[in-house]
């Protein structure tokens, strides 16, 4: 097949969607389909393009089996909603002629990556233009995101318009995709018919990220004394995210010698997280970089405990990729999920793999820490987290099921 990524977001991001995106046309490329990329050069999660790119010029890149076009956007240094509109809009026009130049190579398949929902107007008038069929990927709900968390509250009025255009336009691909049980219903009941829905969960490599790894390693580099327990946070620092629990909940723990609160990682809401902790004095939290990605078994072996937060309304919205990888590092993890969400419905379906607290408590929070930390067992590789990861998340088994519904839907269009 010849297949075509449309997406803001790709490698060699660490986090997120750039991280999946990427993983998913080489393993594609891997299994001799033609493939190319239309793309960014990389930002996320820092909002700042890499080091080597650049956001005025367009670039060609070759990736092993891969076509990598690399077109211009604007990066906003504070991205609030507004910016983070123009921010969008700058690369839905920067890559539109890239887009058209590629209707002579006329892809099988077509895959659109949201967010973000902007070029999937113009990915469906090239599907029409080449005759290609199309796929929807949502690795997140970015509009129900936008107004379930607040970060567009002066422009609520606009809500119901936003979400029917947003229908409208989903409905005109020949199918749709989401990361979680939750998100396939929330598709159909808003958006599309049953029947055109599918679940690409996100998936780990299970080879790499495996219980084993040397926890010893950032202990040593960072200076942590070897009886201090780590609560850790790896990710993206955003406001969905809801950190401000994590410093209020390490405020409540500062007494603890014992317990230090570890956030790696970057994002927009990076700088405004320090600046609570240092209005707080807190001596309990470390703030550090993105780690190299061939370190991450390591790092997420040296966590007693990881946390997997995110504000109240955002339940159908996202599920956070980060947890597909604490599972099968085997890590024991809190995590904040409303009821009726997938992180709810995973947690309560699987006893063992985590335990669920309602978003937003930082005293729950804090006791639910030490609460686990006084549990031996909550110190030791949670077996019941690997086996739900081997069960459900492995890369093979996920990819595998997608190109094999690929092949069907552009079969089905040869006819």
């Amino acid at each position: 097949m010849r297949i075509l990524l449309y997406g803001i977001n790709f490698s060699p991001e660490l986090t997120g969607i750039g991280k999946y995106s990427g993983e998913l046309i080489e393993w594609l490329a891997s299994k001799n389909h033609e493939s190319c990329v239309i793309t960014a050069p990389p930002y996320y999660p820092t909002w700042k393009v890499g080091e080597g790119f650049s956001s005025f010029y367009f670039k060609k890149e070759k990736q092993q089996k891969i076509s990598v076009y690399r077109c211009p956007l604007w990066v906003p240094k504070h991205p609030n909603a507004i910016k983070r509109l123009i921010h969008l809009l700058s690369f839905t026009i920067s890559s539109f002629p890239v887009l058209i130049s590629l209707i002579t190579w006329k892809p099988d398949v077509i895959i659109c990556i949201a967010p973000s929902f902007f070029y999937a107007p113009q990915t469906i008038l090239f599907s029409r233009l080449t005759h290609s069929k199309t796929w929807l990927h949502f690795q997140d709900f970015e509009i129900c995101a936008m107004f379930g968390t607040g970060m567009m509250t002066s422009l609520k009025r606009l809500n119901n318009f936003a979400h029917s255009i947003q229908s409208f336009i989903t409905r005109k691909f020949d199918i749709v995709s989401t990361i979680s049980h939750t998100m396939v219903k929330s598709a159909e009941k808003r958006m599309v018919s049953r029947s055109a829905v599918r679940l690409l969960p996100n998936w780990v490599d299970l080879d790499f990220i495996r219980p084993d790894g040397n926890k010893h390693i950032f202990k040593n580099r960072w200076g942590i004394k070897k009886d201090q327990k780590i609560i850790l946070y790896s990710g993206n620092i955003g406001k969905k995210q809801g950190l401000e629990t994590l410093v209020k909940a390490a405020d409540l723990l500062k007494q603890k010698k014992n317990i230090l609160f570890i956030v790696v990682g970057d994002g927009a809401f990076k700088q405004a997280l320090k600046q609570l902790a240092l209005a707080k004095k807190l001596t309990n939290i470390l703030f550090k970089p993105l780690q190299p990605y061939e370190l991450l078994p390591d790092l997420l072996c040296c966590a007693d405990i990881h946390l997997v937060l995110q504000k109240k309304g955002t339940k159908d919205s996202f599920l956070p990729s980060k947890l597909t990888s604490i599972l099968s590092s085997g890590g024991n993890a809190i995590i904040t999920a409303e009821k009726g969400s997938e992180l709810y419905h995973i947690v309560k379906s699987n006893p063992g793999i985590g335990v669920n607290i309602p978003p937003e408590t930082p005293q729950c929070l804090a006791d639910t820490i030490i609460s686990m930390l006084n549990e031996k067992k909550k110190s030791a590789y949670n077996y019941t987290a690997r086996k739900y990861a081997e069960a459900e998340l492995g890369k093979e088994a996920v990819l595998s099921r997608f190109e094999n519904q690929l092949k069907e839907l552009v079969k089905a269009g040869e006819h």
